[in-house]
């Protein structure tokens, strides 16, 4: 990453052996500074952090439970969730 391209800051205060670890693991690395190599850590672990907490696991019996109850149309929604699909329908949802 550019220096060029670096516009926040992030402060942390970690414990020694924390820091440590940290310096060593990025000279094992090749990383020019802690930053990079934090930067690294980051840049490879977030995306997967937030691709499992944006999706939902079920399984086959519980997908077909669901489905079922999506095609039910003898059930009426309760008044809490048509209040619920009001508010995120006024929230842009």
């Amino acid at each position: 990453m550019a220096n060029s391209a670096r516009k926040e800051r992030l402060d942390m205060r970690i414990d020694s052996e924390t820091k440590s670890l940290a310096e060593r693991a990025s000279a094992a690395l090749g990383c020019a500074s802690v930053t990079e190599y934090l930067t690294r850590l980051i840049r490879q672990d977030a995306p997967e952090i937030l691709k499992q907490q944006a999706s939902i696991k079920v399984t086959s019996d519980q997908f077909d439970t669901f489905m079922m109850a999506c095609q039910d149309t003898s059930a009426a929604p309760s008044a809490r969730i048509l209040e619920a699909t009001k508010r995120l329908d006024q929230e842009g949802f």
